[in-house]
């Protein structure tokens, strides 16, 4: 069936109460492990209800942000969403207090439960509303950013079609389009400031509500982390810092030698060589022919499952008014389906969607064949490994998407991928510093993250660019809005599909092999466990950035 005909029908909180109400008698009357584990099932059936049509509405609002009857949907979702938390929150209670734990922990796995007490510390009812008001906002500004336009050069087009002339060969066409960029949002500086002011004192009001010191503790809990801490997040921004950015800076002051400039400004942050970027075929037809064939060699299991997206019409990928500006991939459990959202602009970022988005909707079809719907992939670092690792085991393929030019979308990914990690970073700190002092003015807020491009990306400047050069960039990060800490997840995937590519250089089938075995396990391993059984040094692991440093004067990276 095509994704497009999916029947929707709203699950209703008054139905996730009467399969709950299920769940727990049959919990309750459980003499054997068996029983519970039969009682379990009764609870995933009312999780996978919930999560399609809760999934199906999100996918059909972001797909046209201006549909009233979806609008409607995500309104009740956000309204009744931390209703449907109290639930799982009973659930999760019921299974840590089982007097079977030890034989659910045998059959489940150790995981679940660590999972089960992370959720456990991340919700309570007394913040119910309180989660109500922050879904509400969230998605007022996704509506917010989807309805913008910008206008560049007597056109008006949304900023994700906009952003692609930062990639433009011709210096003067960047600088226009960070302007524009940049008039755009500051049209919006009110609003914008707004929602992110009541965001921030709404989330510092559910952690002190919940005895937090501050949301960043709450924060870490939400992103479900089982095994690393906010201090090894501050080691790892030391680590950049000290090990990475002085390496990306002597990459940005010759990148700016070979194209005659005197300094890097922001719009040539993208820009890695002289003359045309390489850019893939326009047709996007002709993008996915190619893409299929790619994954065909790949591997058969990889090669049938994109046969299955593209007859399933998986993909949105063409940029249009009202329409999400970002790029995601979504699971439907109940019909076993990934979904890719995208907005191809014509830049080489194009095929990164196509490599990126499809590790994420990969490793989520192994968990519809053999998986746990609530351990799911994993963590978000992890689940961004699965992502951003395909896009360079597709490197292998890549000179089919950009013919002679297949050697400068390899330097312009490995370079960017490099210089990604500093700016990852400054995002992260910008949230830690935003959450351990929410009543910091628009302002505040504005030269902190200013301070913070110093410290990371001083290299870069933004200089004469209208309302950027205040300190602005971070209010079109739309995870900074919608997803507090989740930005720091890329970076630390970053550095392990770094580690992939520098195995698949010495032996690719390996490589291949190790990243199956890593997606095959979904979330049934913590992050750290995954890495290592990949064989690919940690993030967290002293001298690993140094190494991925190393990659920028090695002649052999890019063959």
């Amino acid at each position: 069936m095509k994704v497009k005909d999916f029947p929707y029908e709203r699950y209703t909180i008054e139905q996730g109460r009467e399969d709950f109400a299920r769940f727990r008698a049959a919990a309750d009357a459980a003499k054997t492990a068996g029983d519970m584990i039969a009682a379990r099932g009764i609870w995933l059936e009312c999780f996978n209800n919930y999560q399609t049509a809760q999934s199906l509405s999100y996918c059909r609002f972001t797909l046209d942000t201006a549909d009233g009857f979806y609008n409607g949907e995500i309104e009740y979702y956000d309204r009744e969403g931390p209703e449907f938390e109290k639930l799982y929150s009973e659930y999760a209670d019921i299974m840590l207090s089982s007097p079977f734990r030890a034989e659910l922990e045998e059959k489940y796995g150790s995981q679940l439960f660590r999972k089960l007490e992370c959720r456990k510390k991340a919700f309570a009812p007394e913040i119910a509303e309180l989660c109500k008001r922050e879904n509400a906002t969230v998605t007022e500004y996704a509506q917010l950013m989807a309805a913008m336009e910008f206008e560049f050069r007597g056109e008006k087009m949304p900023l994700s079609r906009l952003r692609g002339n930062l990639e433009n060969a011709d210096r003067n066409t960047r600088r226009e389009a960070a302007e524009a960029i940049g008039r755009g949002l500051s049209a919006h500086k009110a609003q914008l400031d707004d929602i992110y002011d009541r965001l921030v004192h709404i989330r510092d009001e559910e952690a002190r509500a919940m005895g937090y010191r501050d949301f960043v503790e709450l924060g870490y809990y939400r992103m479900g982390r089982t095994d690393y801490t906010p201090e090894m997040i501050d080691a790892f921004r030391d680590n950049v810092r000290s090990d990475l950015v002085p390496a990306v800076a002597e990459l940005k002051a010759k990148t700016a030698a070979e194209l005659g400039i005197d300094g890097v400004m922001y719009y040539d942050d993208a820009i890695y060589f002289t003359g045309e970027m390489p850019t893939p075929p326009a047709d996007k037809d002709e993008i996915f022919r190619i893409a299929q064939g790619m994954y065909d060699d790949m591997h058969p299991e990889i090669g049938a499952f994109m046969h299955s997206m593209q007859d399933n019409g998986a993909f949105d990928v063409e940029s249009r008014q009202n329409k999400w500006g970002g790029g995601y991939c979504i699971a439907f459990n109940n019909f076993r389906q990934p979904f890719i959202l995208a907005n191809f602009n014509g830049s080489s970022d194009d095929i990164d969607v196509i490599t990126h988005e499809f590790g994420h909707a990969l490793a989520g079809s192994y968990v519809f064949r053999n998986g746990d719907p609530e351990l799911d992939v994993g963590g978000m670092e992890t689940a961004e490994c699965h992502s951003m690792s395909m896009e360079f085991l597709a490197w292998k393929y890549i000179d089919r998407f950009f013919g002679a030019n297949a050697d400068k979308y390899k330097k312009k990914h490995l370079l960017s991928s490099l210089s990604f990690i500093p700016y990852g970073v400054i995002v992260d700190e910008f949230q830690h510093a935003v959450y351990r002092n929410p009543d910091m003015t628009p302002a505040e807020r504005d030269r902190a993250y200013l301070e913070l491009e110093k410290k990371y990306r001083p290299y870069i400047s933004f200089e004469g660019i209208p309302y950027l050069e205040e300190g602005t960039r971070w209010q079109y990060q739309m995870h900074i809005y919608e997803s507090p800490f989740y930005y720091i997840d890329y970076c630390l995937a970053q550095t392990v599909a770094l580690g992939f590519l520098v195995k698949s250089k010495r032996d690719y089938a390996d490589a291949l092999e190790k990243y199956l075995e890593f997606v095959k396990k979904g979330g049934t391993e913590d992050f750290i466990s995954l890495v290592k059984a990949a064989d690919i040094p940690s993030p967290f692991d002293e001298g690993s950035l140094k190494g991925i440093a190393g990659l920028l004067d090695d002649p052999k990276a890019l063959n």
